[in-house]
């Protein structure tokens, strides 16, 4: 939300970010390790944060168990939606008034000086190798960290899950554009 505002991050881009992110923290954790693409299980820690919390009760913990691709699309359908909305729960995000509204809160959300943020500040600043890939990931950095995650490492997995579920995003909203675009035509042309 800091960056230039004319490079926002699309929600469904955030999303998957989010998941990958999760899915790093719970690999982080111990409740989870990657048996080849497959999310498995490996303890049941407690998480203080409420939706990584969320994110231990989602897993499936059952054989054959979730691929890391199937995890990415399945938890990070409207997460950040849910981030939103707890990172303003939390005070972590306020929304500006302009005016009164008659329905809804609206107004534009915007960071507030908290803890969390300021932690999150420094380990941009400081190059965080996982972080800056995510940042890297959602497009809002030109390349990931020079100090990237050892390519044999789960991070270096999900970190790749998470690209190339971006893409695969990008292409299917690239080819929804193609049609709409082609139906558009037909119609002009009757």
């Amino acid at each position: 939300m800091e960056l230039d505002p004319r490079r926002a991050v699309g929600r469904g881009v955030l999303s998957l970010a989010l998941a990958g992110a999760e899915a790093i923290d719970l690999l982080d954790l111990g409740a989870i390790r990657l048996d080849g693409d497959r999310l498995v299980p490996a303890g049941d820690p407690t998480p203080q944060d409420a939706l990584l919390r969320q994110a231990c009760t989602a897993l499936v913990r059952h054989e054959p168990y979730e691929s890391l691709d199937d995890w990415l699309w399945r938890r990070g359908r409207a997460l950040a939606d849910g981030y939103e909305a707890a990172l303003e729960s939390d005070g972590d995000l306020s929304r500006t008034h302009r005016r009164r509204l008659p329905f809804g809160s609206g107004g534009e959300l915007v960071l507030t000086d908290s803890l969390a943020h300021r932690r999150a500040q420094e380990r941009r600043e400081a190059g965080d190798p996982v972080l800056t890939a995510l940042v890297a990931a959602v497009g809002l950095a030109a390349e990931p960290a020079a100090e990237a995650p050892d390519p044999t490492d789960d991070t270096a997995t999900v970190l790749a899950a998470v690209g190339e579920a971006e893409l695969e995003l990008e292409g299917e909203r690239q080819r929804r554009s193609v049609e709409e675009a082609a139906f558009d035509n037909i119609w002009r042309g009757a």
